[in-house]
């Protein structure tokens, strides 16, 4: 059952099919469903949508809402249906729409005006309900999802049940461009993306950088703190490591192709000819990889797609997609008692997904990305108190940076899929554990069946921006299965082998994720200690600039990303540039300042230092500011 903002959202997808239809009489169309944004339809015409279309076409669509059509819906047998497609004229994608409903299933269309559409609703009463839209961008879409189908054209919009709701979603909108992390991530120079490195892999830039490295330094402080070790493992495993967790077959279309092992490769083109040519055993390889290629997918092009080869043949090394199993095997070079318990591991650990390349997104979707990743190895008693103590380091991570509004997911498994692994025994036991973790937050949270990871139940913080939009950032999950599946073992207090249980847990989620929403929710005004630059020295004139060289040096020698603007230019020009850099603090120099030894501050981060201040006493304040990793204060 739809709510009512689906309702509204749904219509006014009609609505827009009916208009495109008035405009462009030879459209063909597919579907057009609500979403939690607002609508799409998707059409195959052969005219190029412009933006002046879209405001020719939105125009339509308010003629339709002023002309109070009314939605009727009607229901019918399969062939009746298929004569209603034919006779609208719509029988390129909606027959096999048709073909979609499961036998014994209602059919149903629903109609306003004189659009029909096979639907199965549900829509408002008249069209003159749709009180608020908007249509917002054209974008390419694959028929079904399908890059092997025909790519349509799908016009997006928006809808709400009041004018002011709509003007409120179009200025986030336009905050959210303002706020984009792959504009900003240009113009502060923070990373890059290189086609010639590859999609979905981020270089880092200096600037960028240094958020990271202020970001590793604070967790690394709290995890100190909670006594974790601190553990590096490689960017490769073997196939079989991953074969033995269950990453690999079961995400095997979202990982790299594997990586044959050389020792198996001599083999193979040992066995792929009769002379010892170098060039030749290359061939016999290549050849063989080609059969394999081809035998599953039917293609003689390699590189120029994805391809998954044959395992027999790969059976090597994968590139990492998940850090777990490599800390299990830390885990199991030593035996360890109860008393040891919690062993707790954690890792800046990067791993490796093979994302479709329309889903990657500058920092927020991307193939690569580093994981401040740790596992847990708990007794059972001990469950409770170690995922609380996960839950409040997310928790000291999100308030230290202003992000207070949030919800917490409890992902549960789906009693009726096979896609999860282990004792349904543990799996109570695990969410169980998740639920009473959660009511300790103090926070509401929901049960979402079907959402956990495949070897256990998982509780993610799913936070709110400055602007409303909603980012799942901080996990914590419990897992009976992995230990079980790499045989883990400590000593009890009865001198028994007994079964630890794992907790996993990131805090930040991914590094390039993290940063990116953060960009985002900062608009790349940083607090001063995650700031590039932290303060700027803006001398008034060129004689003055040795003196403010000095004072920048103190600063760095003290630990302050500093730097002085010694640019010939006045000093709007100097404040105006500090101000696109997002700089927190500017320090104006004169002649005065210098014979007094002061500095007059202009502070973005802190209005409250704002004027002229002793050198050591604005130096004093600015390290308690870092120190104390303060949020903006602009009042």
């Amino acid at each position: 059952m739809m709510t009512p903002l689906q309702e509204i959202r749904h219509s006014a997808a009609h609505i827009l099919a009916a208009a495109v239809l008035r405009l462009f009489p030879q459209a063909k169309l597919d579907i057009g469903p609500p979403t939690d944004a607002g609508f799409y339809y998707d059409f195959d015409c052969e005219h190029k949508f412009t933006p002046e279309d879209l405001e020719r076409i939105e125009a339509e669509m308010k003629k339709i809402v002023k002309e109070n059509q009314k939605f009727e819906r009607f229901e019918c047998s399969r062939d009746e249906a298929a004569n209603h497609i034919q006779t609208f004229g719509q029988a390129a994608y909606k027959l096999g729409r048709l073909a979609d409903i499961p036998e014994g299933e209602p059919i149903s269309f629903y109609r306003n005006g004189e659009f029909l559409d096979l639907c199965a609703g549900t829509h408002v009463r008249y069209t003159s309900q749709v009180k608020a839209l908007k249509l917002l961008s054209i974008a390419g879409s694959y028929h079904r999802g399908d890059e092997k189908n025909k790519q349509l054209q799908r016009i997006y919009g928006t809808a709400f049940a009041s004018r002011d709701e709509l003007e409120q979603h179009l200025h986030n909108l336009e905050e959210a461009k303002k706020r984009d992390h792959r504009k900003l991530g240009r113009e502060l120079h923070l990373f890059h993306v290189d086609e010639d490195v590859g999609q979905g892999l981020v270089l880092w830039l200096p600037n960028g950088t240094v958020i990271r490295q202020e970001l590793q330094n604070f967790i690394g402080e709290e995890l100190r703190k909670q006594g974790y070790q601190q553990v590096v493992t490689p960017h490769i495993g073997k196939l079989a490591l991953y074969k033995t967790s269950g990453h690999f077959p079961y995400y095997k279309e979202s990982q790299f192709t594997p990586l044959a092992d050389p020792d198996q490769l001599a083999r193979i083109a040992t066995e792929g000819c009769t002379c010892c040519d170098l060039t030749s055993r290359l061939e016999a390889v290549s050849a063989r990889f080609r059969e394999s290629v081809n035998a599953r997918t039917g293609t003689d092009t390699i590189g120029a797609e994805r391809v998954l080869p044959d395992e027999s043949l790969l059976d090597g090394f994968l590139l990492k997609p998940m850090n777990c199993p490599h800390h299990i095997k830390i885990y199991a070079t030593s035996p360890h008692s109860y008393r040891d318990l919690p062993v707790r591991l954690a890792e800046f650990g990067t791993v490796y997904r093979w994302e479709q390349s329309g889903e990657l997104n500058g920092m927020t979707r991307v193939r690569g990305f580093t994981q401040d990743d740790a596992h847990l190895f708990c007794t059972e008693d001990q469950v409770a108190d170690e995922i609380r103590g996960c839950l409040a380091l997310v928790k000291t991570v999100l308030t230290t940076l202003g992000i207070t509004d949030y919800r917490v997911r409890v992902g549960l498994r789906n009693p009726d899929s096979d896609k999860y692994t282990g004792k349904p025994e543990n799996w109570d036991k695990a969410e169980a554990a998740c639920r009473d973790a959660a009511r300790t937050l103090g926070v509401p949270f929901s049960e979402e069946p079907g959402e956990a990871a495949f070897y256990g139940p998982k509780i993610d913080f799913v936070v709110k921006d400055v602007i409303g939009r909603e980012w799942q950032l901080g996990t914590v999950q419990v897992d009976y299965n992995l230990p079980e599946r790499f045989d883990l073992t400590y000593t009890g207090a009865d001198n028994k082998p007994h079964r630890p249980v794992m907790i996993h847990r990131a805090p930040f989620g991914s590094l390039e994720r993290f940063c990116g929403v953060l960009i985002e929710h900062f608009a790349g005004t940083f607090p001063t200690w995650l700031a590039p630059e932290q303060a700027r020295i803006l001398p008034l004139n060129d004689e003055l600039n040795a003196h403010a060289t000095a004072l920048a040096t103190t600063l760095k020698t003290l630990g302050v990303r500093a730097s002085v603007d010694t640019h010939s230019d006045k000093l709007g020009a100097k404040i105006r540039r500090a101000e696109l850099d997002k700089i927190p603090h500017m320090l104006v120099l004169g002649a005065k300042e210098k014979e007094t030894g002061s500095v007059s501050v202009r502070s973005r981060a802190d209005k409250t230092l704002e004027g002229t201040h002793p050198f050591d006493a604005f130096v004093e304040k600015l390290l308690a500011e870092i120190r104390e990793r303060r949020l903006p204060n602009h009042a």
